[in-house]
């Protein structure tokens, strides 16, 4: 249910095609939700037939030239809705947990390089999160909106620092499994 509503955000922060949307969600949106180019524009159809958003007119019609969207009033009203509504938090899905789970009664063959890898991974998402709060939220950013996106990119900064944490100490663990493969 939430695709929708990260498009209407995105098109309310900047009128978009369906393209720059998807390279927005590449580039930002996605970092918390991500969608395909496909799904996007499937969506994009659908809230443009429910009447939430439109095409913007362009000057001289062609065929194959790339629509750019905005938010209608009914899309503004579906979002205020939306944002106002009280959701539950969802339970963490994780395969890398499960596998941890599964490897207690059948072995721990490949999960001390995965952790390795993971561990990396999580790493590099941390440091261009970092890079990203510098460049783009310097000391006196401080307007509402500011405030609420910096809000975003902490979350996910605090998600990567307690994953890198975590997978650091899962390794020290790991390390001293008896039989293990770091024994």
């Amino acid at each position: 249910m939430s695709l929708p509503h990260a498009i209407l955000t995105a098109l309310l922060e900047k009128p978009s095609s369906g393209l720059e949307l998807t390279r927005r969600f590449d580039r930002s949106i996605g970092y918390f939700w991500s969608a395909t180019h496909q799904q996007i524009y499937r969506e994009l159809g659908r809230l443009e037939a429910e009447g939430h958003i439109r095409a913007l007119p362009t000057e001289q019609p062609a065929r194959g030239q790339k629509k750019s969207y905005e938010v209608l009033p009914a899309g503004r009203a579906e979002l205020q809705r939306w944002t106002a509504a009280a959701q539950d938090p969802r339970p963490h899905r994780d395969t890398l947990l499960l596998r941890m789970r599964a490897a207690a009664v059948v072995g721990t063959e490949g999960i001390e390089a995965d952790l390795r890898r993971h561990l990396a991974l999580h790493q590099r998402q941390l440091a261009e999160y970092e890079e990203i709060e510098k460049r783009d939220f310097p000391p006196g950013r401080d307007s509402a909106q500011d405030r609420l996106r910096h809000l975003v990119l902490r979350a996910g900064i605090d998600l990567e620092t307690f994953w890198t944490q975590w997978l650091a100490h899962a390794l020290e663990e790991f390390a001293e499994l008896p039989g293990g493969e770091g024994a």
